[in-house]
């Protein structure tokens, strides 16, 4: 939650080092590495929290056993697509060590590994709370009711 703060502090440093001083090279990079940082992270944690968006089209009228199937079902989706990006992920990670320290190819030049590594560490976390709704979606069709679904 916080690091929407960092992100908007190194634009501000962009902004007040391209009017008064020299130009500060990696300020636009990092504020796109803080970014990536921020969704990746938030994504489990918006999981975690029941915050995430759904259609409520249909789904706001449907009772909890409904909600729990469909979530069940449309979860099974969702944890073969993170397995895929966390494969695909691993191996861009491993390349990037591998090549001898993948570089961004702007002027700064920073290494790209430590980024990927936190996408894969975002990733693994969302897999990880996936796995714990598909669980819980099972138990409420089961008819253990533990709480209120948003």
């Amino acid at each position: 939650m916080y690091g929407i703060f960092l992100m908007m502090g190194i634009l501000l440093w962009s902004s007040i080092s391209k009017t008064f001083f020299n130009p500060s090279l990696w300020t636009l990079e990092m504020a796109q590495f803080c970014m990536v940082a921020y969704y990746m992270l938030g994504g489990p944690y918006s999981i975690q929290m029941g915050s995430n968006v759904r259609m409520d089209l249909l789904y706001g009228e449907w009772d909890n056993h409904r909600k729990a199937q469909v979530d069940a079902i449309t979860i099974i989706f969702l944890i073969i697509y993170l397995i895929f990006m966390i494969w695909g992920g691993w191996e861009s990670f491993m390349y990037s060590l591998s090549y001898g320290g993948e570089r961004s190819s702007s002027i700064w030049r920073p290494y790209i590994w430590p980024i990927k590594l936190i996408m894969l560490f975002g990733l693994s976390l969302m897999l990880l709370q996936s796995i714990s709704e598909f669980f819980k979606d099972i138990l409420r069709i089961k008819g253990h009711d533990f709480g209120e679904k948003n």
